[in-house]
């Protein structure tokens, strides 16, 4: 059955959904899949006729009916559908505005996220720290009982390229924050200095994840 599985979501991933829908109406009825008909009557590829190929020969190791494959295709066809429709992809931008293409300011997205988090969110930030609605916003989530950490850039002092101190001031802005750092080069010595850094950051933090 596990072959049978398979064979139906690498289908599902190829093909569109009315193909699947094309390939589950001429399976459903069937007794048996060698009254299959051929798989380039069903589509038009060839990879996409190795596909249903491959699900018509794991029928055949199965003890399922053709109305039960058909319906294996049609499930698992809709909810790729379903997810790939709840999925989008949005353009984040630091910057000036314009006309032409739609954006979202970078802190906005930053509020949503942080807002939305339930249990656990990981924010790796440079800024953060400085942004009022943003500290607010972590506070929020963390007194709702969500594990905030974040990951900052070190100072100069402990071997970072800032001038100032990012993890003292996050510290003092979000309290529930549980901190860690890095370095701009990865010498073996200075991961070894981070990783302890970063142990004794987190046992001694109350609880913050942070990331980006």
């Amino acid at each position: 059955m596990q072959a049978l599985l398979d064979a139906v979501v690498d289908l599902v991933a190829l093909v569109s959904p009315a193909k699947v829908r094309t390939v589950a109406s001429a399976l459903r009825g069937l007794a048996s899949p060698e009254t299959a008909p051929a798989a380039n009557t069903l589509v038009d590829t060839p990879a996409a006729r190795t596909a249903v190929t491959r699900v018509v020969a794991a029928w055949a190791q199965g003890q399922a009916s053709g109305d039960e494959v058909a319906g294996m295709l049609l499930g698992a066809s809709d909810a790729r559908f379903r997810v790939e429709r709840e999925l989008s992809v949005e353009l984040v931008w630091t910057g000036p505005t314009t006309r032409f293409v739609r954006t979202r300011r970078t802190d906005q997205v930053l509020l949503d996220l942080i807002g939305g988090a339930k249990t656990d969110l990981f924010l790796v930030s440079f800024v953060a720290y400085d942004v009022r609605s943003v500290v607010t916003t972590m506070n929020e989530a963390a007194s709702r009982g969500v594990r905030l950490r974040v990951l900052l850039e070190a100072s100069t002092s402990h071997g970072g390229t800032l001038n100032y101190d990012p993890t003292a001031t996050m510290r003092a802005s979000v309290p529930a924050a549980e901190l860690f750092t890095w370095r701009k080069s990865p010498s073996p010595s200075s991961m070894a200095r981070s990783t302890q850094r970063s142990r004794s950051l987190t046992a001694h933090a109350r609880s913050l994840r942070v990331r980006t």
